[in-house]
């Protein structure tokens, strides 16, 4: 796998065939030229309805402009009801009757409600993560929705911003590797199934380095950083045959994203070969202004629409002010033209043309949401997304338990569950853990103590003593005591930064007197980023990261608790000891004056040390995987089109079956450029029965070697290559081997 080499491997746009392509183009064009300017710019404009409220304001009076022909998209609509009644407005109302394309924030499933996306990343299976979106594209398609403004790709190493929830990570390839599974399940096999939404890949870019992990903040990295970290994710999308992307908030190099040439001309349309539509995020064309490089809305819609954006997000900037720009020759009329021809494809690839009320169908919602079916596959994967992090031993727990307490603000909390961006998901579907344990052990003495509010309320410290000392009491007179902890589902996300990103309130002080009592207890954390847990994790007996694991969240964890199932997952983002390490990731540049615990004059700090708590890719189990000794099949590599295979034997030793998580990170020691200390070019999920031994074998070829260097062109360098194979980012052996080219005669 590599994310830098060339490729042939690419879908055409929206995956459909060359010829059926063209004669959707032809009937663009045809309808195009019986359209006026204003109808034009009418589709090229997106206002959101009442139905859901998303962003900062309403536009009071998008039904007239939807009747005029002034609306190309309406987001926030779902319901098959609520969306035919839009649909038609614009399809009886309008001169031309062209339907309107129906989009929505489809994060992490629509009624089903799966783990976050950096959750579902924890899993590193990506058949699942494909399957999850195929049940959210599937129930948001009979819930009358054309667009979903998702997949979220942004690489991100700062848990501080509050919209990791949303993606996969700190690493590029396993980014890349999600988004392109993210687009085969919302797109399907053919976009044009009833069944199969539009993806919007997101935001396009580099908004998840946002300086000091806040958001909306501004971005400033290098273009060659930029196009190795960052845009891989978007590219893996493009290659899949996304059909539309989204540009982000933040400035990048002090221009922002949504008037960004390089972005959205040079690199998108000129060297990725992308044509699908380009859309703003919510009001920011807008926000031009307010970055200071827009006198007005005027202009602010003259920047956006010349530099490539082709539909503008609930402002209205286009609306106002293309017309006046097109007759003063500050905006060329064929931009409009190839704007507009970009909308009218993707409305007729949806078949919207042909029947513009195919998705609003009441009696197909009814019968797809939440199917039993839908539910064991947010069950499965949310068994796949939970991180054990420390285990000695007590888990997992004895079904014969007769006094349990379950201690903690999240314990009995369902909408909690859920986490941000829950689409159409409803607390009262989901089950809390409360219930779930219950379920699970109905004849034991369950009982039950939120401890301490999710956050901290001020003046109430005499009772926040009272809470605790009660869950001490049941604590100490229980046989086992789970804590359920974390961060209420408002505290990550969108607008979601935290500076603290350690448990909030008290709950700290509540788990370390609970684990004081001698008792046994499991501690459960739930959030939507990494935390930092450096205090508590040394006194956990257990530790399981949970994430926000959706509407079958709480029953997938009481299934790992007690053994029905054993954890799988892997951090796909580094967990810091303390905020001040960030932002931090595995894959860094060697310093000069690496890391010496006897040399002060070394890169390290006074008070902490440099490595995470726990490493990318760290996770356990319930039983013990044993790794051999790796082995390559050659030492020497010479030709263009040579490979090396590195085997490796895997052994269960322990009693239980295992999935083990094999990584493999390579190590460019000297190079024109400094290299990471370890880079993620594979891995591979591999199943052992007890007892069981298995060669798990990976084949290297020489644009996994290669890299971007100062001149931003690839390369592969000759030299010394080390292979690292392992569990996680640090717990590796290594081999190494030679890249030299054969001498031409």
């Amino acid at each position: 796998m590599s994310i830098h080499a060339p490729s042939a491997l690419k879908v055409p746009y929206l995956g459909l065939a060359p010829a059926r392509l063209a004669e959707l183009e032809r009937r663009a064009e045809a309808l195009l030229a019986r359209m006026t300017l204003e109808e034009k710019i009418g589709q090229m404009t997106q206002f959101t309805s009442e139905r859901d409220v998303t962003g900062p304001s309403v536009r009071d009076d998008y039904e007239q402009d939807i009747r005029a022909g002034r609306v190309g998209s309406v987001f926030n609509s779902f319901d098959a009801d609520f969306t035919r009644r839009m649909q038609r407005l614009a399809v009886e109302g309008s001169r031309l009757g062209i339907p309107l394309l129906f989009g929505y924030d489809v994060i992490h499933g629509f009624r089903t409600i799966f783990p976050i996306p950096l959750a579902m990343a924890s899993s590193w299976h990506l058949e699942a993560i494909e399957a999850a979106s195929r049940v959210a594209a599937r129930e948001a398609a009979s819930a009358g929705i054309h667009w979903v403004f998702t997949p979220m790709v942004d690489i991100s190493r700062d848990p501080r911003w509050g919209r990791v929830m949303e993606g996969a990570g700190e690493d590029p390839l396993l980014g890349s590797l999600v988004a392109a599974a993210q687009v085969r399940g919302l797109q399907g096999e053919s976009i044009e199934a009833l069944d199969s939404v539009a993806a919007c890949v997101k935001h396009y870019a580099a908004y998840g380095a946002a300086e000091a992990g806040r958001d909306y903040n501004g971005v400033d990295i290098s273009e060659r950083l930029l196009r190795s970290v960052y845009l891989p994710p978007f590219k893996a999308a493009v290659d899949s045959g996304v059909a539309t992307l989204m540009t982000a908030f933040n400035a990048l190099d002090g221009v922002p994203a949504s008037c960004n040439s390089l972005l959205l001309d040079q690199i998108l349309r000129r060297e990725w070969g992308f044509e699908g539509l380009v859309v703003t995020d919510y009001t920011a064309v807008m926000e031009l202004i307010h970055h200071g490089v827009a006198e007005d809305s005027k202009d602010a819609a003259r920047l956006a629409v010349n530099a490539g954006v082709d539909m503008d997000m609930q402002d209205g900037y286009f609306l106002d002010h293309l017309a006046e720009l097109v007759a003063e020759e500050a905006v060329d009329g064929a931009r409009i033209d190839q704007a507009v021809k970009r909308i009218l494809v993707l409305k007729y690839a949806l078949g919207l043309f042909d029947d513009p009320y195919r998705y609003s169908d009441e009696q197909r919602e009814r019968t797809t949401l939440l199917t039993p079916e839908h539910l064991e596959t947010a069950r499965s994967i949310a068994r796949d997304s939970m991180v054990l992090l420390e285990n000695d031993g007590l888990l997992p727990l004895s079904s014969e338990l007769e006094r349990v307490a379950l201690i903690g603000p999240l314990a009995d909390s369902h909408a909690d569950l859920l986490g941000p961006w829950h689409g159409d998901g409803r607390a009262e579907e989901v089950t809390s853990v409360l219930e779930a344990l219950g379920d699970r052990l109905p004849d034991a003495l369950i009982t039950h103590s939120r401890g301490v509010p999710k956050t901290t309320e001020h003046g109430h410290r005499r009772k926040v003593k009272e809470a605790i000392d009660a869950a001490v009491r049941e604590a100490s007179q229980a046989q086992v005591a789970i804590l359920v902890l974390g961060e209420r589902e408002s505290m990550s996300g969108e607008a979601a930064s935290r500076a603290d990103i350690g448990l909030p309130g008290h709950q700290l002080e509540l788990a370390l007197k609970v684990i004081g009592t001698g008792t046994p207890t499991v501690v459960v954390t739930m959030s939507g980023r990494p935390l930092v847990l450096s205090e508590l994790a040394p006194k956990a007996q257990a530790l399981l990261h949970a994430w926000w694991p959706g509407t079958e969240g709480a029953a997938a964890l009481v299934e790992l608790l007690f053994g029905d199932h054993a954890p799988c997952a892997r951090l796909p983002m580094s967990f810091p000891r303390a905020v001040g390490q960030l932002p931090l990731y595995y894959a860094q540049a060697p310093t000069g004056r690496p890391f010496d615990a006897d040399e002060r004059y070394t890169s390290k700090y006074l008070d902490v040390a440099n490595t995470p708590l726990y490493p990318f890719g760290h996770g356990l189990g319930y039983t013990r995987i044993e790794y051999g000794t790796p082995r390559l099949d050659r030492d020497l590599i010479e030709g263009e089109h040579d490979t090396i295979e590195l085997r490796i034997e895997l052994s269960n030793q322990g009693e239980r079956p295992g999935v083990e998580v094999v990584q493999l990170y390579l190590r460019d020691p000297v190079a024109s450029i400094s290299r990471p200390v370890r880079e993620l070019i594979d891995f591979d999920r591999v199943t052992l029965e007890p007892g069981e031994s298995r060669e798990v074998s990976f084949v290297v070829s020489l644009g996994q070697l290669g890299f971007l260097g100062h001149d931003l062109a690839w390369r592969v360098e000759p030299g010394r290559f080390e292979l690292h194979i392992g569990p996680d980012c640090q717990r590796t052996q290594c081999v190494g081997f030679d890249y030299r080219p054969a001498k031409r005669r």
